[in-house]
């Protein structure tokens, strides 16, 4: 349980607490029951005649509700077919992807992991979401024969080796994105959506999801920028799965001609909620007894008195400058590198770069050398400046930062401007 929470949290902090709108697990959803269609052999054939000549298709949204792991916060978004005549009772996931992808997580990192689509029987994945005490949302799509069956069909041939992988985007290329982009492709006809008076941003409906998780909470503020705080459009919010399923509660189909229909033609529950479920997932997580705020402030307070006896003293503790500086150093170089290296959305944006940046890393050694010969550094003068103008830029910049950079920002002034009175003292 505890690995697999440091995971949880590691992809939390390299991908913004949002490591899928989809299902992760570290192994793949096994693949159908009944075999989907592959040319050359006769069999196959047999089976792509039966899928484009029978018309009781019917095929669904399903929508799975946050779990309490950091990876389920978010629910999840599938595709269920079903053809009684056939024995056909399978789900669609866009949420898989496989340990096994030669450099796996240095991809994840870098914004260039391949998801995949693959299916399982109904049965298997209720049973994945029972376990976990979530709800899964069933919306019957109010389809043509023609149209079910076409999905059906390129649902199937999704799944085919060659077929099923896709460059996952947390916002534009999700499980839930996926599902939506095929149910569209095979309309005759526009979906038309339910607009809203009051708009969004990417970081508002994050939040939404991790609220009683402020850690993760903290890893998505920490990393996301500047560029997920403007107000998206409705169709930017469908990355969402509970707010897909809203906007397709509402949907219609405009085929011409004054033939409107609404998308969704029966919504029922096949898995209830288990609240008494959730609560015992999350009474086992291992839990921080400090927010990140908490934690920012009392560093912050500590930070004060070190530098007020360093004052009185007219003596710079070395050490702390070695810890500080390395530690903000190291966080900078994270956010750097998912700056400039990444593709993940929303992190090229990030203001928070400007306290937490590699430069540390750089002086340390000539610092703490300086501050063992009781010398002044260039450094400090040159911190002080830097900080103070992003104290500046803090009520300005049109970005939501993290909880825990402002008590930060004002911690690593403290050390620049105690440094520069000490020594002037000297």
């Amino acid at each position: 349980m505890r690995l697999k929470f440091l995971f949880s949290i590691i992809i939390s902090l390299l991908c913004f607490g949002l490591p899928s709108s989809g299902q992760i697990e570290p192994r793949l959803v096994r693949q159908p029951s009944v075999a989907a269609p592959s040319a050359g052999s006769d069999t196959a054939a047999m089976t792509v005649d039966s899928l484009r000549a029978d018309t009781s298709f019917v095929v669904s949204l399903l929508t799975c509700s946050p779990g309490q792991e950091v990876y389920e916060l978010y629910g999840h978004t599938a595709i269920r077919v079903l053809n009684n005549v056939l024995g056909i009772d399978e789900v669609f996931n866009y949420g898989v992807f496989s340990f096994s992808q030669p450099h796996f997580v240095l991809r994840f990192v870098l914004g260039k992991c391949d998801y995949m689509v693959a299916a399982a029987p109904l049965a298997y994945f209720l049973q994945e979401y029972a376990s976990r005490g979530s709800s899964v949302t069933e919306q019957v799509l109010n389809l043509r024969p023609t149209e079910s069956r076409e999905l059906s069909l390129r649902l199937f041939e999704a799944i085919q080796p060659g077929n099923s992988e896709y460059r996952y985007n947390i916002f534009r290329n999700n499980c839930t994105t996926k599902a939506r982009d095929i149910i569209e492709g095979c309309i005759r006809g526009e979906v038309v959506y339910p607009a809203r008076p009051r708009r969004n941003s990417f970081r508002t409906i994050l939040h939404q999801y991790t609220q009683g998780h402020a850690w993760a909470r903290e890893g998505n503020d920490l990393l996301l920028g500047a560029s997920v705080d403007t107000a998206i459009c409705e169709r930017d919010e469908m990355f969402s799965p509970i707010y897909m399923m809203h906007y397709a509660d509402s949907a219609f189909i405009d085929a011409g001609r004054t033939n409107l229909r609404p998308l969704v033609s029966e919504r029922r529950e096949l898995l209830p909620e288990n609240p008494e479920r959730q609560a015992s997932t999350y009474a086992q997580l291992p839990s921080v007894p400090f927010s990140p705020a908490t934690f920012g402030w009392v560093l912050l307070a500590i930070g004060l008195l070190i530098a007020f006896w360093e004052w009185r003293r007219g003596r710079i503790c070395w050490p702390v400058d070695a810890v500080l500086m390395t530690l903000q150093g190291l966080a900078g170089l994270l956010l750097t590198f998912m700056a400039v290296a990444s593709e993940h959305p929303g992190v090229a944006s990030n203001w928070q770069v400007w306290v937490l940046n590699p430069l540390p890393l750089l002086f340390v050694l000539f610092v703490v050398k300086a501050d063992i010969r009781r010398q002044s550094h260039v450094y400090h003068s040159f911190a002080a400046i830097w900080l103070a103008a992003f104290m500046v830029l803090f009520f300005v910049v049109p970005q939501h930062f993290s909880k825990i950079i402002l008590p930060v920002a004002l911690l690593l002034l403290s050390r620049a401007i105690v440094h520069l009175i000490v020594y002037k003292k000297s």
